[in-house]
C-alpha cells in the first residue's frame, strides 16, 4: 500500500517527504511543520543540483574531453601550419566542451596573414578551422607616425594589418601614406586613379602603361601621388570624385599640351582652377582645361630707348 503511493508520486515525491506516509490529512498539519517540510524539500533540491554540477565538472576536467586534433582548412601561401601552431595553440585553453570558441578564433586572426577564422566543434574531440588570408595590395605608412616607416600592409579590403613587409618585397606593391583609418579610402580611390592614368606611360617618359608607385593622402585632405615614370602629381583637396574628375581631365588633354615639346612629364599640378600646370624635362609651363576661358598672357614691354 505504502509503496503504491510513493510510487504513484514519483521518486522526488518520496524522497522530498510529499506522500501521505509522512503525515495526516494535510489541511490539519500545523504550518510549521508545513514549512519545516518545504525546507526540507528545497534543501534536498539544492544538494542535489549541488551534486550534478560538481560531478558534470568533474567528468568535463577529465583527459578524455581534451581537444585531440584541430583540422584545418585553408590555402595557405604567406604563412604555414607550423606558424600557426607556434602563434595560436598555446592560446587556447580549456578541452573540447570548455573551450570558449570567440576567443580560439581570436587566437588564430592573431597570427600574422590571416584575415579571418572559424572555429567550429566536431565530435568527437576535434576542433575544425577555417581561415582565409589576407591579399595584400599595398605597404602602409602611416602619416601620423614620427617618423613615416610601417611595418603594417593593407589588405584587399582596405584594412590594414601586420605582417612582415619582406614577405612582399618583390612584389612591386605601391606605397601607401595617409592618415590612420584612411587606408580603404585610399584602396577605392587607388583602383579608380591607376586605370586613369594609366595611358599617360609614354607621354610621361615611360613605358607604355603608367604605374602608380606610391599614393598619398595628407592630414590635409590633399591628394598626390608618384608614378613609375618617375612623374610626382599633385592632384589637390576633395571628394573622390572630384579628384577623378579633375585627373581624367588631365589625362584628355596631356596629348595636346605636350605634343609641341616631346618631352616626358616630370611634375603636374592640378591644384589649379582652370587648369594645370607642367613641368617638362627642360620646360615649364601651365596649361588651361578646355571649355574654359583663359585670360589672354599679356604681351612684353618694349624696352625704352
Amino acid at each position: 500500500m505504502a509503496t503504491a503511493q510513493i510510487g504513484s508520486m514519483g521518486g522526488w515525491s518520496a524522497m522530498l517527504g510529499g506522500s501521505a506516509l509522512l503525515r495526516g490529512d494535510a489541511g490539519s498539519e500545523p504550518l510549521d511543520l508545513r514549512l519545516m517540510n518545504l525546507a526540507t524539500r528545497w534543501t534536498l533540491v539544492l544538494a542535489a543540483l549541488t551534486l550534478l554540477a560538481v560531478t558534470v565538472t568533474w567528468l568535463l576536467r577529465q583527459g578524455g574531453f581534451a581537444i585531440q586534433r584541430i583540422r584545418l582548412e585553408a590555402e595557405l601561401t604567406r604563412t604555414s601550419v607550423a606558424t600557426i601552431r607556434a602563434n595560436a595553440l598555446p592560446r587556447l585553453e580549456g578541452n573540447f566542451f570548455t573551450v570558449d570558441l570567440q576567443a580560439a578564433r581570436r587566437a588564430f586572426e592573431a597570427v600574422p596573414w590571416v584575415r579571418r577564422a572559424e572555429v567550429q566543434r566536431h565530435w568527437p574531440g576535434q576542433l575544425r578551422v577555417r581561415l582565409q588570408e589576407h591579399k595584400a595590395v599595398a605597404l602602409w605608412e602611416s602619416v601620423d607616425s614620427r617618423d613615416g616607416r610601417d611595418d603594417r600592409l593593407v589588405g584587399q579590403d582596405g584594412t590594414v594589418f601586420q605582417a612582415n613587409p619582406g614577405d612582399v618585397e618583390d612584389d612591386n606593391l605601391p606605397v601607401f601614406r595617409g592618415p590612420e583609418g584612411s587606408s580603404a579610402q585610399m584602396w577605392s580611390l587607388y583602383r579608380s586613379l591607376a586605370e586613369t592614368l594609366a595611358p599617360v606611360g609614354r607621354l610621361a617618359g615611360g613605358g607604355e602603361q603608367a604605374t602608380i608607385r606610391a599614393l598619398q593622402l595628407s592630414s590635409k585632405g590633399s591628394w598626390s601621388v608618384d608614378l613609375d615614370t618617375g612623374t610626382r602629381m599633385e592632384l589637390g583637396r576633395g571628394s573622390s570624385a572630384e579628384v577623378l574628375s579633375r585627373t581624367e581631365s588631365f589625362v584628355r588633354t596631356l596629348p595636346q599640351a605636350v605634343a609641341p615639346f616631346r618631352r616626358p612629364v616630370l611634375y603636374a599640378d592640378l591644384r589649379h582652377a582652370e587648369g594645370y600646370a607642367l613641368r617638362l624635362a627642360g620646360i615649364s609651363t601651365s596649361v588651361t582645361v578646355p571649355n574654359k576661358a583663359a585670360a589672354p598672357a599679356p604681351r612684353p614691354a618694349k624696352p625704352k630707348p
